[in-house]
């Protein structure tokens, strides 16, 4: 018998150690994923059974990174990802999920109602434009730009010990050589998704010298 798609990111969930009690809102998100992805083109990824390992399980290896933030910025986050997955995990953060794409902020919305997350705002927007009322512990993505061009764009948006999670699947020692010197490199951690056998990897940067007004700056 085939595995059901609750059984298999219950199995996921396990892997990564996380409640596999979030398994039932994860597996409605996904369900409404597949559902909205015809009319609205919200994603390459067709089947949900690829879409719980390169979507759900995927995001869900930031977990472990982000128990010090409080506040998230999920820029370019598409369908929500990462930001809808992490805002089921941590309902107690606060998460605005930044897109410019009208047809996908109102799928967020309606995911949003469904689920009930009311720790997720949805600003439709672009990144360079949008001001919050304070700035954010963590600026993420996971397809959104180059590392020079998403500091650059998102500089304004991190509080001062602010930090960039970008999330990446294929190497960036092109993307880190060619970084202004504003912005430096905490960490490269290489992330392991459940039931994938491809490369992952996340790159956590932080502000570095200030060199002028129109790079990323404090």
């Amino acid at each position: 018998m085939a595995e059901s798609l609750f059984d298999q990111m219950t199995r996921g969930l396990k892997t990564l150690d996380i409640q596999v009690a979030l398994a039932e809102p994860l597996t409605d998100y996904v369900n409404l994923l597949h559902k909205w992805n015809k009319p609205y083109n919200l994603t390459a990824v067709r089947r949900l059974e690829d879409m719980v390992i390169k979507h759900i399980l995927d995001s869900l290896t930031l977990v472990p990174y982000l128990s010090s933030s409080q506040r998230l910025c999920d820029v370019g986050t598409g369908a929500g990802l990462p930001g809808i997955p992490l805002a089921v995990c941590f309902p107690d953060k606060e998460f605005v999920l930044l897109d410019s794409n009208g047809k996908k902020t109102r799928f967020l919305y309606q995911v949003r109602q469904q689920l009930r997350l009311d720790n997720v705002s949805i600003v439709e927007g672009r990144a360079e434009i949008y001001q919050p009322d304070q700035g954010f512990d963590v600026v993420m993505s996971r397809a959104f730009a180059d590392l020079n061009r998403m500091c650059h764009l998102t500089a304004h948006l991190l509080n001062t010990e602010g930090v960039w999670l970008a999330m990446k699947s294929q190497t960036v020692d092109t993307e880190i050589a060619d970084l202004n010197t504003s912005v430096k490199i905490s960490e490269q951690i290489d992330l392991v998704v459940p039931g994938l056998d491809e490369l992952r990897q996340l790159v956590v940067l932080r502000r570095g010298e200030k060199k002028n007004e129109n790079n990323c700056r404090s």
